[in-house]
């Protein structure tokens, strides 16, 4: 018996429902204490401008994270894995709540960052584990849990810091980690991956991966492009309702977040329409709708409804794209699921980070038209790109991923 099936029988719906819940709680940590940088800069007696390193150390941290702790995956029993990568996350949240300065503050948050990766791992666990027909389905409600952290995060994170302050906030965060990593534990099989491979060898081998498969770069290049674009346009919109005519103040352009409901019960549906129809017309589907929408963004952004309505079917375009294109990722060699979801991931927030960096100087400098086109464009792009990759994985392809011996191989 295979490993994915040997695995398959003792991942329940039970356990893929508690991973997602998890796996949103953890990666949530990213955000949630973005609402209270005020209150710490206060604590500390510093300017605000130095303490937002520690937002950005957390995604440091969480680059970090997804090139060398994901990859742990094909090595390490579910069970040693997710539960021990929580309990580091609540260790590092315990250290931030007692840090005693900015710097001792920023370095925990790369910790933070960089353990929060257990959420990627969680959905390389379900992609590995489950059956080619529902693959897709069941890493769709993982990603489903993940996007309902994000959005949650800064909402519950700012309620707590409130109510606790931003230490108590910390530490009610490390206990619901805690919690969450203790109800795992019986859920997740305890046996390691058959074939698993060294782990500095599985570093190593991610290039050859990425230069082996074709369908691999062409979904790494479509993930890029549409990450990139629904990072322009977030932050460029925050950037554009803050300035004249609109001058709307932080809370009010937060609620337009909350058009990104849609996308939690699009990742769902997209998944099952993956697995039934294909992912191909998912995401292609998907990407098309997001780009005619970006399209809308460029003249709708006066009328806050059409604002509202063209961003929520941005966001469920690609989210649903998001969900199809990684459950393919998974499927070229189930396998080596976390060297494959590293490497995607890897470039995908990379290329979201570069999205979040030029935002703010596109709309201001560009204007939102311009923001707003060019986010079409790329989304556009990345449907043509999609449109491209084959349904199956090439013979040579899976060839170049079997076995311990050809990644040694490749290496040399």
């Amino acid at each position: 018996m295979k490993a994915g099936a040997e695995q398959n029988a003792r991942l329940s719906g039970r356990a893929v429902v508690v991973l997602s819940i998890a796996a949103g709680g953890a990666i949530a940590n990213n955000y949630a204490i973005q609402p209270a940088l005020s209150f710490i800069a206060a604590d500390f007696g510093v300017p605000v401008a130095p303490i937002t390193a520690v937002a950005s150390g957390a995604m440091t941290g969480y680059l970090l994270g997804l090139v060398l702790l994901v990859p742990l995956v094909d090595k390490l029993s579910p069970r040693a894995l997710i539960p021990g990568q929580m309990f580091a996350l609540a260790f590092a949240l315990v250290l931030a709540a007692w840090a005693p300065g900015p710097d001792a503050l920023i370095a925990c948050f790369v910790l933070v960052g960089a353990t929060t990766t257990v959420a990627a791992q969680s959905s390389a666990v379900v992609g590995k584990c489950a059956d080619p027909q529902s693959r897709a389905q069941l890493m769709g409600t993982v990603s489903a849990g993940i996007s309902a952290g994000i959005l949650l995060s800064r909402f519950v994170g700012g309620v707590l810091a409130q109510w606790y302050g931003w230490r108590g906030a910390l530490l009610a965060f490390a206990a619901f980690v805690t919690v969450s990593a203790v109800c795992v534990i019986p859920l997740l099989t305890a046996e390691r991956p058959l074939g698993h491979t060294e782990y500095f060898l599985t570093l190593r081998s991610m290039p050859p991966l990425i230069r082996a498969s074709r369908q691999l770069r062409l979904r790494i290049y479509a993930g890029m492009l549409w990450f990139f674009a629904f990072n322009l346009i977030w932050v460029g919109l925050a950037v554009r309702l803050a300035a004249p005519p609109y001058n709307l103040d932080a809370a009010t352009t937060g609620l337009y977040s909350l058009a990104g409901l849609l996308g939690l019960v699009v990742t769902r549906v997209a998944g099952r329409l993956a697995d039934r129809f294909g992912s191909r017309a998912v995401i292609v589907c998907g990407l098309a709708l997001a780009a005619f929408s970006a399209c809308a963004l460029t003249f709708a952004l006066g009328h806050p409804v059409a604002t509202a309505a063209a961003l929520a079917v941005f966001d469920a375009g690609c989210f649903a794209a998001q969900v199809a294109n990684q459950a393919c990722v998974v499927a070229i060699h189930p396998a080596r699921a976390g060297a494959l979801n590293s490497a995607y991931l890897t470039f995908y927030y990379v290329a979201g980070a570069i999205g979040t960096a030029i935002a703010g100087m596109v709309a201001i400098n560009a204007g939102w038209e311009v923001l707003a086109l060019l986010a079409t464009i790329t989304t556009a792009t990345a449907a043509i790109i999609s449109a491209l990759v084959m349904t199956s994985v090439p013979v040579g392809n899976r060839r170049d991923f079997q076995t311990h011996n050809t990644d040694t191989e490749q290496i040399q």
